[in-house]
């Protein structure tokens, strides 16, 4: 029901219909108003004429004074249907005649309604306006009566009668008085008011009827047909049609929508199709970044390996040198044709030591394999130690080289942690190196793996370098930013550590000063979900 209300349709009718009983309200009111006025206006003029008809019978029996030819001339009018009484009064108040025997010869009070206008002032009014002649008498039982007032003036004929003339400065000798039931009237004001108000209320339907039609018809159902259109394009359907024939204002709105909609559904497409050929393009460069990315490890990674190579090739060539000399020694002790049991022995020895150093030269090489190997990866659980362990044999002959002394700070019960092994060691091995780089008289590097939090591990490099100036802080994570001499590094390697770290959802933090040394902090999470991180690398 609310809903109906707050509807255009419903206001419009409403509006329509209460115009339309104020109109017809007063037009009844107007009607009923003028046609109770004739009525009134015909019975007053019928009332004087019988007044005037009663005057003008009783004329010459007055002038006779014969007073029962008028006596019954009265009382013969005032049985006619319609007439109450009729009165003959003089100008004392005395009732001359009445078609009402009994009230004949009595004196009314001055203030009567038949003798007050008149004498309602000290001298009696000659002249009676038309107006004041007529008076309406209603009972408490709403019975209503007309009674009107027709002085008898003092005429020539009158004043010189024989038998009773009355003295001719005498204006008025008196009046007749004569009352109209209005009960007829009543009853068809009543009827023909009845008549009017059902004419009109049976007018007012059929007009309601034929209003609520036309607004339905070329407002409701159209104004309707427009919401359910705009509620079809606001839920998506853009190819929604109004089909309304209708060559009103609503019918070219309904149009210029069917219009807007088609634009709409036009750019709509247009705007899908730039989303796909964006999307396709956003996926093609995402899949060249990651390329770009892989590629950048991967020259951080030769750039890494060819560090290692001159150092890792001089720390095989130690073993390779003994095994070289102790395999030819054996050679010449095994040409004899017998051998002692101390030269047996000594023979054993030598070959264990071959095979230490075998061993140890052939884990140099599948370590420089490994790290060099380029293959795609998971995040899976992963021995933190181990990462670092496997970075430290590769850069022992570095740390021996420059007289670096080691110190290892491991301070962690729950070693596993989800990451990418491989690209974790790049990144380690990208700072020891750096580390290494920056103490070339010697020093202390200092890897420390501390447990913070159940959730999170922090891996800590610190060295006793000479630091890295407030200055240039900010960019050394920038790619091809470098502060080695030319030939030394291509500027990659804390670039790569970054995305590295980024890439495990982990954060690198640097704290260094000049003259005493650099600590890099890296933070990692064991809360990340197993993923497989597939990388394409270019060539």
């Amino acid at each position: 029901m609310k809903k109906l209300i707050n509807t255009l349709s419903f206001r419009l009718f409403i509006t329509l219909s209460l115009v339309l009983i104020l109109i017809m309200g007063g037009f009844i009111y107007l009607t009923l108003d003028s046609q109770e006025k004739h009525m009134m206006n015909c019975i007053l003029i019928s009332t004087n004429r019988i007044s005037d008809f009663i005057k003008g019978s009783t004329r010459y029996g007055m002038l006779l004074n014969r007073r029962e030819d008028t006596h019954q001339i009265i009382n013969r009018l005032g049985q006619e249907k319609g007439i109450e009484v009729i009165r003959v009064y003089n100008k004392k108040g005395e009732i001359m005649f009445s078609s009402i025997e009994d009230e004949i010869g009595k004196t009314v009070d001055m203030t009567a309604e038949a003798c007050y206008i008149c004498h309602s002032e000290s001298k009696p009014i000659e002249s009676i306006p038309e107006k004041n002649r007529v008076r309406i008498v209603s009972r408490a039982d709403g019975h209503r009566s007309l009674g009107l007032i027709n002085p008898i003036r003092n005429e020539y004929d009158c004043s010189n009668a024989d038998c009773h003339a009355h003295p001719s400065d005498i204006k008025v000798l008196g009046v007749l008085d004569i009352k109209i039931s209005l009960d007829h009237l009543d009853r068809n004001i009543k009827e023909a008011e009845n008549q009017i108000i059902l004419f009109s209320i049976i007018l007012i339907v059929l007009i309601n009827l034929v209003t609520g039609v036309f607004i339905h018809k070329f407002v409701h159902k159209p104004v309707h047909m427009l919401i359910d259109g705009t509620n079809a394009i606001a839920s998506g359907n853009l190819n929604y049609k109004i089909t309304l024939d209708s060559r009103t204002e609503i019918g070219e709105l309904a149009k210029m929508f069917n219009t807007m909609t088609e634009k709409l559904n036009k750019a709509y497409n247009e705007i899908k199709e730039w989303s796909i050929n964006l999307e396709n393009k956003v996926n093609e460069k995402t899949d060249e970044l990651k390329r770009a990315q892989a590629h950048l490890f991967q020259i951080e990674k030769m750039a890494s390996l060819g560090q290692l190579a001159a150092t890792v090739a001089h720390e095989l060539n130690n073993p390779l040198e003994g095994i070289l000399t102790l395999t030819k020694l054996q050679i010449k002790r095994l040409n004899k044709n017998s051998l002692t049991k101390e030269e047996v022995e000594s023979i054993l020895k030598d070959l264990s030591f071959i095979a230490e150093e075998t061993m140890r030269s052939g884990n140099i090489v599948k370590n420089l394999l490994l790290f060099s190997r380029q293959q795609p990866t998971e995040f899976q659980d992963a021995d933190i130690e181990q990462i670092i362990e496997k970075c430290i044999i590769l850069i022992q002959h570095h740390l021996k080289l420059n007289n670096i002394n080691l110190v290892k700070n491991y301070q962690i019960r729950n070693k596993n942690i989800m990451c990418n092994a491989q690209q974790l060691q790049q990144a380690f091995l990208a700072l020891m190196i750096n580390s290494v780089e920056a103490m070339q008289n010697g020093g202390e590097l200092k890897i420390s793996i501390l447990e913070t939090n159940p959730d999170e591990i922090e891996i800590q490099f610190s060295d006793t370098g000479q630091g890295i100036p407030d200055e240039i802080k900010d960019k050394i994570y920038e790619p091809f930013f470098s502060t080695k001499a030319n030939g030394k590094g291509i500027g990659l390697g804390l670039s790569v550590v970054y995305g590295i770290v980024n890439n495990h959802k982990g954060k690198i933090t640097l704290d260094s000063k000049v003259g005493q040394g650099t600590t890099f902090k890296i933070t990692l999470s064991r809360k990340l979900n197993k993923r497989i991180v597939k990388e394409e690398y270019d060539g």
